[in-house]
């Protein structure tokens, strides 16, 4: 019985040690944390070129804290640093139409919108620039809301529409994947 419990107890603590570790952010540094594994099924050859678009639709539900989606962004760049992706060899554009577009609003229209002071996105979405990604706003989304370039935050690109966007890209040999 004393053997029963020691293994249940090593089995425990191996278990917690690997729950235990820390997040980690190889690429966008402060946010989109994740975990390294082991053993696994798939990985990317180190030294892989990656090109990926998001399509970013889904908003916030949140807006006093930063978008789940967005942050997600960062966990995709991540993930792929993990795996020996570097940031040279990774190409991440976000194309941003629908609802998420209010995530992109400057600290002022963020304010007049949400009564909110700043908008909690923007410390991410600097982080994701210093990390490579390249933030295009739907200029179609951004008309039909009646929004001008002036009241996004400041590196936002606009482009004639997503749908465009994704369709250029995919062409390019970028993957999409949709938020």
């Amino acid at each position: 019985m004393k053997n029963i419990w020691s293994i249940f107890v090593i089995i425990i603590l191996i278990n917690f040690s690997a729950k235990g570790q820390e997040a980690q952010y190889p690429i966008v540094k402060g946010f989109g944390g994740i975990y390294k594994m082991e053993n696994l099924v798939e990985e990317l050859e180190e030294g892989s070129k990656v090109k990926v678009i998001v399509e970013l639709v889904s908003g916030n539900e949140m807006p006093e804290e930063y978008s789940f989606w967005v942050n997600n962004i960062a966990r995709l760049m991540n993930l792929h640093g993990i795996e020996g992706v570097s940031p040279a060899d990774l190409d991440v554009k976000v194309v941003v139409h629908g609802p998420a577009v209010f995530d992109l609003l400057s600290h002022g229209n963020y304010f007049e919108k949400y009564r909110i002071p700043k908008n909690p996105n923007i410390p991410l979405l600097e982080a994701l620039d210093e990390a490579g990604a390249e933030i295009i706003i739907c200029g179609q989304s951004l008309y039909m809301m009646d929004l001008g370039r002036n009241e996004l935050w400041e590196k936002t690109k606009v482009a004639t529409s997503a749908l465009t966007t994704i369709t250029k890209n995919v062409a390019d040999g970028y993957v999409l994947i949709k938020f």
